[in-house]
């Protein structure tokens, strides 16, 4: 399993994504899974997966390729006019890995995989898209501003109370960090560390990246503190009375 969640805000995208694949308790192991490609003055565009490792492996694999391919062979992320035209063309290639498996559909092995795509080209607006197993995808807007792939339900409830889209990156962060500690803490699947990206509109480079360690000061504090938080915010409710008197 794994979580991920791409953001849309007024300033611009922060995308955050746990690093864990297992396929059993005993078969855990580190596998990036957000990537980021970049054409400074023109272009930015990352994506996050979730779901079968092959599946989502050669996906990227494929996506690495086509820049180095000769232009006529296949399109590719820098070459597209549209964020649209880009989930598009992650959309075909999922779908046609999916449709290629190996076992050719007999196996009970679930092949599928979802993928954020997230980005903005030249004269438009940041963009982010969730990308079905089928090559279908939606769009993030003012009602829905960011999706969840993976392990999503622990860490959901914070980002609907928290999320403001004009609050600061740094304020994004935060709530992010709370979702992650919460879905870490509950599911054994979603795991340290995890891949931070931040783009800001109009500013086709990456504004801010960074690797979450499960040392990091920051995050220990964040976890600790909201842990904190949650049992003085639960003793500060109005306490319950068994003799049917809700104010004691």
């Amino acid at each position: 399993m794994t979580y991920c969640v791409g953001m849309l805000m007024d300033r611009g995208l922060v995308l955050m994504s746990d690093t864990r694949t297992n396929s059993g308790v005993d078969n855990i192991s580190v596998f990036k899974k957000m990537h980021c490609w970049s054409v400074p003055g023109e272009r930015i565009i990352g994506i996050m997966t979730a779901g079968n490792l092959a599946t989502t492996q050669r996906v990227v694999s494929l996506l690495e390729e086509r820049q180095k391919a000769k232009p006529d062979r296949h399109p590719t992320l820098l070459e597209a006019p549209t964020m649209f035209q880009v989930a598009e063309q992650v959309g075909i290639l999922l779908r046609d890995t999916i449709e290629l498996r190996p076992d050719g559909g007999t196996s009970r092995v679930n092949f599928g995989a979802t993928i954020i795509v997230a980005g903005q080209i030249k004269g438009g607006d940041p963009r982010v898209f969730m990308v079905y197993p089928e090559g279908n995808f939606i769009e993030a807007t003012v009602d829905t501003p960011f999706f969840q792939i993976g392990e999503a339900k622990y860490g959901r409830p914070i980002l609907v109370r928290g999320y403001d889209a004009a609050m600061s990156f740094e304020e994004a962060i935060k709530l992010l960090m709370v979702s992650f500690d919460s879905t870490i803490a509950a599911n054994l699947s979603v795991g340290l560390p995890l891949d931070l990206l931040v783009m800001e509109k109009d500013n086709y480079e990456p504004l801010h990246e960074r690797r979450v360690l499960a040392s990091d000061p920051y995050y220990q504090a964040i976890s600790q503190t909201w842990g904190e938080a949650m049992r003085d915010a639960l003793e500060s409710l109005p306490p319950y009375s068994l003799d049917g008197n809700p104010n004691g």
